[in-house]
């Protein structure tokens, strides 16, 4: 599973593929965004579409520093978000 890696704000976040499959199976993927470890660990999720490539590594691969930023800041806290368990 492909990450990649972005610095927004100043922090560090790694981003992946959350590997949840919605019913719009290619149409539709989520991603974390995740910062930090043990208490500090902060977990964010966003779902998008692909304009190009329908496999989740590929379009993750493909997407540019600037998509990251703008997906990362509609994502929403892993509290709300089945993509993240609901975990704090």
């Amino acid at each position: 599973m492909p990450i990649r890696s972005l610095t927004h704000a100043g922090r560090a976040w790694r981003v992946l593929p959350s590997g949840r499959v919605t019913q719009y199976d290619r149409d539709e993927f989520a991603l974390l965004f995740i910062s930090g470890s043990g208490d500090d660990r902060e977990v964010r999720a966003t779902r998008y579409s692909p304009q190009g490539t329908r496999s989740r590594e590929q379009a993750l691969a493909e997407m540019s520093d600037a998509d990251l930023v703008r997906l990362f800041e509609q994502s929403q806290p892993s509290e709300t978000s089945p993509e993240a368990g609901y975990a704090p």
